[in-house]
């Protein structure tokens, strides 16, 4: 049996064929009465359209890259779903790849793989773009987004939270509790969030006129920050008093290792404050006060400014960085001691 086309969907619901094809177009215009009949049609002849079909004549895939590095981070998953369901409103489709941050070759190789699937725009999440790769997906005509990361090619658009001021946020908030003897277990601190999250700890702590501790690059990664608690317990009687840790996933672990190793009470040894907010942080196995990174927010700047570059070949990159409040919780005092 022949496949079924659109042209046989057309003849059986007694409409153009240019019906049919605005009837399985997201945001195209078409009356309920001629879609319920495309569709009543459809369904007797088990009909989709040819997706690819469509991409060579419209010159659009209806498809975008999410190119992430890892999804061990609670936060990534969460964002992936809700870009997901974002763009699918819009008639998107995602596909995801993944890609070190360590290797230049697998990059290559990913963009060449997007450039094969002619995706009609990338968001990038938790890795970076070289300028010879971004270069390359300019010259390709696909426009790029960077979620929860910007760079110093000012030519790439970026949606992040206000990193900086997270930690500031974050650090002033312990100062006031009482806190003197604090630490940071930072996120890479070859990344701009975790650069920018540490330099907002030691601008709050100089303000103050109190020096850290201890600042120890945990990487974004839970066995490197079980390491740095060990290290900064290490050095009895001037242990911290209170970490601020890069993010919510190495939050855990520094908990952990803070309660279970180190025989301390959270928070009444130990005030410990995350960044990002993940669900988990909200159970009471851990019930951490955290930076909340305000995601719905970030995500809609994100498809808002990526619609913008793949329909206007004129548009002009976007930076855009969004408060986030500090949500409090049991892993610090909730209130300002006198």
């Amino acid at each position: 049996m022949s496949k079924v086309t659109s042209l046989d969907v057309a003849r059986k619901a007694g409409v153009s064929q240019s019906a049919v094809s605005r009837t399985f177009t997201e945001g195209a215009s078409v009356s309920p009465v001629m879609a319920n009949k495309v569709l009543k049609a459809a369904n007797e002849l088990d009909y989709r359209p040819n997706i690819l079909a469509r991409s060579l004549i419209t010159g659009r895939s209806r498809i975008i890259a999410l190119v992430v590095g890892y999804l061990e981070n609670q936060f990534y998953p969460d964002a992936l779903e809700k870009l997901s369901r974002a763009l699918k409103e819009k008639g998107y489709h995602i596909l995801v790849f993944f890609a070190s941050n360590d290797s230049e070759k697998e990059a290559q190789k990913v963009v060449d793989e997007l450039i094969d699937y002619q995706v009609d725009g990338i968001i990038a999440a938790s890795v970076s773009l070289s300028h010879s790769l971004a270069d390359r997906c300019k010259k390709q005509n696909i426009p790029i987004m960077l979620f929860n990361r910007r760079q110093a090619n000012r030519s790439l658009s970026y949606v992040t939270s206000a990193n900086f001021k997270g930690g500031q946020k974050a650090t002033e908030y312990l100062i006031a509790t009482g806190c003197r003897r604090l630490a940071h277990v930072s996120g890479w601190v070859e990344t701009s969030t975790g650069k920018e999250r540490a330099e907002g700890f030691k601008y709050a702590l100089k303000k103050f006129g109190i020096n850290p501790v201890g600042i120890i690059d945990g990487m974004y990664n839970q066995k490197m920050a079980i390491k740095a608690t060990k290290t900064l317990f290490s050095k009895m009687p001037n242990s911290p008093d209170a970490i601020f840790v890069g993010n919510d996933h190495m939050a855990f672990s520094v908990m952990d290792t803070v309660r279970y190793e180190m025989g301390l009470k959270v928070p009444e040894d130990v005030s410990i404050v995350g960044y990002d907010d993940v669900p988990l942080s909200a159970w009471p196995a851990y019930n951490l006060t955290t930076v909340r990174q305000p995601i719905n927010k970030m995500i809609q700047a994100t498809i808002r400014g990526l619609m913008n570059l793949i329909e206007n070949d004129y548009a002009k990159p976007t930076h855009v960085k969004i408060e986030g409040e500090l949500v409090l919780r049991g892993s610090t005092e909730n209130r300002l001691r006198q």
